[in-house]
């Protein structure tokens, strides 16, 4: 029997259905869903076909630091996701697979900005104005009038300038 407060103890009460995510191609059709980025990391998410356990991946890129550097970023994000699971399961949806895509700034934040910004970015994945993960965007992509839509003069189209010719009495002189 463990003590009162054991980890077992705690992670008993808090057993939700997880699995972790291993096989590229459960990364890649993650990375076709929808994406929200944070500071320390960035997460996709996708509603799979089945039903059935959430299904978590953890990856973070050589870019971000040394192999001591990248397993410390992604054992903080393994934590944090297990915190956030402990403390609300309810933003974790059944038949979804999630990624996080660990960032440098994972190694500096403190610890319970990280698990407020996991917070933020699942409770924006979750909207209900986004309607289910996965989908194609809806509605035009620009407003009109915007900046992206305005026309820009083309060097074709634009005259072109001549270098001023010289005079006979600049040219340089053969000796």
């Amino acid at each position: 029997m463990g003590a009162s407060g054991s980890v077992r103890d705690r992670e008993a009460r808090s057993l939700v259905a997880v699995e972790r995510l291993k096989r590229r191609s459960d990364f890649r059709a993650a990375a076709s869903g929808v994406r929200v980025s944070g500071g320390a990391f960035v997460v996709q998410a996708r509603r799979r076909a089945e039903d059935g356990a959430v299904r978590v991946g953890f990856t973070v890129s050589k870019q971000v630091g040394n192999a001591v550097e990248r397993n410390r970023v992604r054992r903080r994000l393994r934590e944090i996701v297990r915190l956030s699971l402990a403390a609300d399961a309810g933003r974790w949806r059944a038949g979804h697979d999630y990624v996080l895509i660990g960032r440098r700034a994972a190694l500096a934040q403190s610890f319970g900005e990280l698990v407020r910004e996991l917070d933020a970015t699942l409770s924006q994945i979750h909207a209900p104005e986004r309607g289910a993960t996965g989908g194609a965007r809806r509605g035009p992509l620009h407003e009109a009038g915007s900046p992206s839509r305005l026309q820009k003069p083309r060097r074709s189209q634009t005259p072109r300038q001549q270098p001023p010719q010289q005079s006979p009495a600049d040219q340089p002189r053969e000796r």
